[in-house]
């Protein structure tokens, strides 16, 4: 007859570690959320209207006159 072993627990860790890529927040949570990734300000490209134009690629890089230098 086998003897039954105890089985152990994972212990989980309560840590500060959050999922915002900051490692661990020791003072102010809020301020480590508001200055983490989360709240990256996003640009966006118009569709429509004034910023929108957008020259052709295969011209970009080119001026249009002969620079005499």
């Amino acid at each position: 007859m086998a003897k039954h072993k105890p089985k152990l627990r994972k212990q989980q860790k309560t840590t500060n570690a959050t999922e915002f890529e900051r490692g661990e927040i020791k003072d102010n949570f809020l301020k480590a959320l508001v200055t983490s990734k989360v709240y990256k300000m996003q640009v966006v490209k118009a569709k429509k209207g004034k910023g929108s134009f957008k020259r052709k690629a295969k011209h970009q890089g080119q001026e249009p006159y002969l620079i005499a230098a």
